[in-house]
């Protein structure tokens, strides 16, 4: 990855968190493997780079050196440098902001991101990942870094990184995701080979909520850092991601309630949605004391229908808009709305299929989060499902 030059065009056989501060280099991306909602598409998106994924043979055929033009928009790949029609960018919508009822957030993790996209017209950051800050700035497993005595060291850059955020967007809410990696991206990490065992199956492995259970002591280094970040600020809350059990969420508010973060007056704690099992019980898992939920289409997507969003062969067939994915969807908003509580979608769905955001509208759901280029369309396109919903 150090050999990914600034100007490079970036391919792999697929993209993991530890490819992030090389991707960040690269003009383009392309991948063997991987579909709409492959780590590579969702952090090109974000950065504003061309990405092609799911080509099958990109790392047999292209050579190292060689010239390639990229068309994100057509999915192709020209050999050569191709002709480029430069258009100018849409100037920026003048007067007044539009008005919803329902909020609109942006998915962000790339710190350098935060102060450009706060200008626009979002009303907070509805998923902040953890991982983008890790492995750019911090790059170190959390457990080497406890092992070596460097503990501190991990909450001070995690707590720079979500104060970026914080600052820029404040009073707008930040909701950090606390850290998703799966076991084959925490190897990618340094140190990360000494604590992490191979599996056969990463996506449904040793990660999120079941981790957190069994390793309170690196929990409690995120937790310091947001601790840490609302001594200053009152606009993060803290998501939890991929709880399989409600007695999961239940032990994990426990913790978080004695490590201290309910001091502060506004921090609110929310879970995501993005197992089945998270659906059929989501009153319970509302019962446990969450303030709100946030849809994870992607995962929740790919297990409803028994599909791996990264296999290049079932892409066509990876739909949010299955009958079946709406139906849940649209259970956990409605049950979210009896509950009085907040609920919101931060999957890559909306950015990709305006249509089911008119659907979340009409169900009622309070907010969703969308990627940064997805901004402006989505509000839109809300304020027009708003209108025929009244």
């Amino acid at each position: 990855l150090d050999k990914v030059e600034t100007g490079d065009v970036l391919v792999a056989e697929m993209t993991t968190p530890d490819f992030v501060p090389a991707m960040k280099r690269a003009v383009a991306i392309v991948t063997d493997r991987g579909g709409r909602t492959a780590h590579a598409a969702i952090v090109s998106r974000e950065l504003g780079i061309p990405c092609v994924v799911g080509t099958e043979v990109a790392t047999k055929v292209l050579k190292d050196k060689q010239e390639i033009t990229v068309d994100g928009s057509t999915g192709k790949v020209y050999q050569g440098l191709a002709a480029i029609e430069k258009k100018t960018a849409p100037a920026a919508i003048s007067g007044e902001r539009i008005k919803t009822h329902t909020r609109l957030y942006v998915n962000l993790a790339n710190p350098e991101m935060a102060e450009e996209v706060a200008k626009r017209d979002v009303d907070g950051v509805g998923l902040l990942r953890a991982e983008f800050m890790i492995t750019d700035a911090i790059k170190y497993h959390p457990r080497y870094m406890l092992h070596e005595g460097r503990g501190a060291q991990f909450v001070a850059g995690l707590t720079r990184g979500i104060s970026t955020f914080a600052r820029a967007f404040h009073p707008r809410p930040v909701v950090y995701r606390t850290t998703d990696f799966k076991t084959n991206e925490y190897r990618n990490l340094q140190g990360g080979d000494r604590y992490e065992e191979p599996e056969e199956n990463p996506m449904l492995g040793y990660r999120g909520c079941s981790r957190y259970t069994r390793e309170t002591e690196v929990l409690r280094l995120e937790v310091e850092a947001v601790k840490n970040v609302c001594q200053q600020y009152d606009n993060v809350y803290v998501m939890i991601p991929f709880v399989r059990f409600v007695d999961e969420m239940i032990r994990i508010k426990r913790f978080l309630v004695a490590e201290g973060l309910y001091q502060f007056p506004n921090f609110k704690l929310w879970m995501m949605v993005e197992v089945p099992s998270n659906v059929l019980l989501i009153e319970k898992f509302i019962d446990t004391g969450i303030d709100g939920v946030s849809i994870g289409s992607n995962d929740l997507t790919q297990l409803i229908l028994g599909i791996d969003r990264d296999n290049p062969k079932l892409a066509e067939q990876f739909d949010e808009r299955n009958e079946a994915v709406l139906q849940a969807i649209e259970k956990v908003v409605r049950v979210s709305r009896e509950k009085g509580i907040t609920c919101s979608i931060c999957g890559q769905g909306p950015s990709v299929y305006p249509e089911l955001t008119e659907n979340l509208v009409k169900w009622g759901i309070t907010s969703v989060s969308v990627t940064p280029d997805m901004i402006d369309t989505t509000r839109q396109i809300i304020a027009a499902a708003e209108a025929k919903v009244k």
